[in-house]
């Protein structure tokens, strides 16, 4: 997440076992927090490579879409990403799954300013995920981002299978799609598609988030971080309280100091 995201009780750098991809359950989900006037100059418009997933709702036309950027690496936006499937449940909301990435954010965009040796090597693996994430949809369409997101994630989350590199290849014939998809998490052939997709987030969202970041009628946020998963009408009710907060020009944030992990029930 911002503000404390990149020091060692958020990377898991006081003994907690770091799986093949560089993270662990507590890993920070954005860079340090940097005062504006260092931020680099955000880059221009781009265009995504997702589109709407799960497009056999029934009553798909009469739901809001809601633009949903993730990495699967991050703990806080996977807990966010369970919340928003249960909106979809009691809300009129389907989710438009994209990519954005950890790796470059922290090692490109923030040039890995403030950020030790040890999260940089964490953050190069980084890349694995979302790289196949990029190849399945180049494949198979951007509607195969919903569900390889959660095969994924059910995986490296729910299932703390953070330190096994069958995750990937597990997850791609889940849904369908040849195992050897996995072998683009160490190639850079879908870079440009990843990083097209993280800027048209962040260039409207600002360098000084990570992921989760949802666009809600057109205004895009970062956020919510929040834990445990909540369920039912109480996700309704969380959904329409960010839906106000959204309307209102000029809101930035809401924010406390997390004290729990995320729980991922």
């Amino acid at each position: 997440m911002r503000g404390q995201a990149g020091r060692g009780d958020e990377l898991g750098g006081r003994g907690e076992a770091m799986g093949p991809f560089g993270l662990s359950a507590m890993a920070g989900c954005s860079p340090p927090r940097r005062r504006r006037e260092d931020q680099p100059v955000g880059y221009g418009r781009n265009i995504p490579i997702t589109g709407i997933a799960d497009a056999d709702m029934a009553n798909q036309e009469s739901r809001e879409y809601v633009q949903f950027w993730f990495d699967p690496l991050c703990p806080w936006a996977w807990i966010t990403s369970r919340w928003i499937r249960e909106v979809e449940q009691v809300r009129p909301v389907q989710a438009d799954w994209r990519i954005m990435s950890l790796a470059y954010l922290n090692l490109v965009q923030h040039e890995g300013k403030g950020l030790s040796e040890e999260y940089v090597a964490r953050m190069s693996k980084a890349w694995g995920p979302v790289r196949v994430c990029a190849a399945a949809a180049a494949q198979a369409g951007p509607a195969v981002l919903g569900p390889l997101y959660t095969a994924i994630g059910t995986r490296l989350h729910n299932q703390g299978r953070r330190e096994d590199p069958a995750v990937l290849a597990e997850a791609l014939t889940e849904v369908g799609l040849p195992a050897s998809l996995a072998s683009a998490a160490d190639s850079d052939e879908f870079d440009k598609a990843i990083i097209a997709s993280h800027l048209e987030a962040f260039d409207e969202v600002g360098l000084d988030v990570g992921t989760p970041v949802i666009r809600i009628r057109g205004k895009a946020m970062f956020g919510p971080v929040i834990t445990p998963i909540p369920r039912g009408e109480a996700a309704g009710e969380l959904w329409d309280g960010v839906v106000l907060v959204t309307k209102a020009d000029g809101f930035f944030e809401l924010k406390r100091s997390r004290d729990r992990k995320p729980a991922f029930d």
